[in-house]
């Protein structure tokens, strides 16, 4: 009988602790541009005197309501920057409030406030303009950040030597990382990301390796555009993942995309500014130490390889690691 009285003990603490984990649930939907729908339910924890509400704003009228817990507004204006708050008549019973607010073209907005957090501003509605901002920037910040696909990008430069075979070999990388992309940020094509992350190692060690080889007749050196096309497919995959990670907005998907890659591209231009106008400055260190000997020029050359080398490789270790555990 003990036994019997624990366990039911146990079981109606149970209970009490996960009736007083349930949110208080506020579902708000637009109807039409200036109608809302808001239903409510308040979770059985909270009495019967202190059942909540949702207070909407004051350009929002009551125009329709079975009871407390499903009403109809009528708006003057888009609820946009509005002020949502929550309202108990005696106190706040240490529960937290759901609030789910789905727009009329299908955008839906979901946030859980604590229980000392009362007030809930509606944010903007999501728009190419809004979009294209954040996700270019949002590009440009990941491939400046990407040191593996950067010091791909310079060793891509440096094989391609002109103007012209830079121009069609970074054309070539564009293509392929843009379409993979896509194709993975749709969810059209997928793959591991560590075993993606590896291969992108390996393909800087390739191109150092190609850089450090005396002969200049190799395919790569040949037709750099079809290295950079093939390992470009898997770049574009490393950059999907990084871009699930951010996530899509839910309206503007396609908008995301085209910005996010505009980003990526925005920020390899610079990059590739950069290295060549570090080029333009080196030329004249590079000057002094040919009148030293090309074993000093060689010397440097070599040790940059080898350290872009060292390091690539380290990281493929790292990564097949994380593919195999």
């Amino acid at each position: 009988m003990r036994l019997l009285l624990i366990v039911l003990l146990l079981l109606t603490s149970t209970a009490a602790i996960a009736h007083e984990s349930r949110p208080f649930y506020i579902e708000l939907t637009q109807q039409t541009e200036q109608r809302y729908q808001l239903l409510s339910k308040v979770p059985p924890s909270v009495p019967g005197d202190n059942q909540p509400r949702l207070l909407m704003p004051e350009q929002c009228t009551l125009v329709a309501g079975k009871d407390l817990y499903q009403q109809w507004y009528q708006c003057a204006l888009p609820l946009d920057g509005e002020m949502l708050s929550i309202q108990y008549p005696l106190h706040n019973p240490s529960v937290s409030t759901m609030i789910r607010f789905r727009r009329l073209h299908g955008e839906l907005q979901t946030v859980l406030l604590s229980p000392h957090e009362k007030q809930w501003t509606v944010p903007p509605a999501e728009s190419i303009s809004g979009v294209a901002g954040q996700y270019t920037v949002l590009g440009m910040q990941h491939i400046l950040a990407g040191y593996d696909h950067l010091l791909f990008l310079a060793c891509l430069i440096f094989i391609a030597g002109t103007l012209r075979r830079m121009v069609i070999t970074l054309t070539g990388f564009t293509i392929a990382h843009s379409l993979t992309l896509v194709l993975a940020a749709l969810g059209w094509l997928s793959l591991s990301v560590p075993a993606v992350e590896a291969v992108i190692a390996l393909s800087i060690v390739f191109l150092a390796r190609e850089l450090l080889r005396p002969r200049r007749d190799t395919l790569t050196w040949r037709y750099p555009i079809a290295v950079a096309s093939s390992f470009g497919l898997l770049h574009g995959l490393g950059f999907a993942a990084v871009l699930g990670e951010i996530g899509l907005p839910q309206t503007q998907v396609i908008a995301a995309l085209v910005f996010f890659n505009l980003g990526v591209e925005l920020g390899q231009l610079l990059f590739i500014f950069v290295i060549i106008g570090l080029y333009k400055s080196a030329s004249r260190l590079h000057g002094y130490l040919a009148s030293q000997g090309p074993i000093a020029v060689g010397s440097m050359e070599i040790t940059i390889l080898y350290s872009i080398g060292g390091l690539s490789t380290l990281w493929l270790f790292e990564r097949i690691m994380v593919v195999f555990l």
